[in-house]
C-alpha cells in the first residue's frame, strides 16, 4: 500500500527559496513508489495564488513556467474530490482546506513548514510533519 499524505503549500513556497532543503528534495523524488501526494482543487488554486506571487517565484521564472510546474505536479497527483467539510476546525482557514484534502484522501501526514497550525489535525488521525520527518520516515521505509 503506498504511502499517501498531502502538501501544504509551504512545502512548495520552501522548494521555490532553496534547493539544499529537503522540501526541494520531496519533490525532487517525484513520481515516487514509495508515496503519492493527494490534491485537491482549492489547494490546487492556493498553490496557483501563492507561487505566482513575485516573491515565491524561483528565481528567473516566469508565472507561465511557474504555472507549467504546478500543472506537472498536477499531474501526478491522487486528485481529491471534498464532499464533507470541517471548517471551522482549524485557525485558518486555508489550513482547513488542507486538512480537508487529507481526512478526504486517507492520508497518514500533512507535510508542511507550519507543524504547529496543524495540531488538532491528530484528533482525526492525521500527523502534520515537516517535511525532513517525512524523509526520514521514506528512509526508515526502504
Amino acid at each position: 500500500m503506498t504511502l499517501r499524505v498531502v502538501f501544504d503549500t509551504s512545502l512548495l513556497v520552501a522548494a521555490a527559496h532553496s534547493r539544499h532543503g529537503a522540501s526541494y528534495q520531496l519533490l525532487s523524488m517525484l513520481p515516487s513508489r514509495n508515496f503519492e501526494f493527494a490534491l485537491s482543487i482549492p489547494l490546487y488554486t492556493e498553490w496557483q495564488a501563492v507561487l505566482t506571487r513575485e516573491e515565491h517565484m524561483p528565481a528567473g521564472a516566469s508565472v507561465e513556467i511557474t504555472l507549467g510546474f504546478l500543472r506537472y505536479l498536477a499531474s501526478l497527483a491522487h486528485l481529491q474530490d471534498v464532499y464533507f467539510l470541517w471548517r471551522p476546525y482549524l485557525r485558518d482557514p486555508d489550513d482547513d482546506m488542507v486538512l480537508e484534502c487529507a481526512v478526504a484522501s486517507g492520508s497518514r501526514f500533512i507535510v508542511t513548514h507550519n507543524v504547529k497550525d496543524f495540531r488538532r489535525a491528530e484528533n482525526l488521525n492525521i500527523k502534520a510533519i515537516t517535511p525532513a520527518s517525512f524523509l526520514n520516515i521514506l528512509r526508515t521505509q526502504a
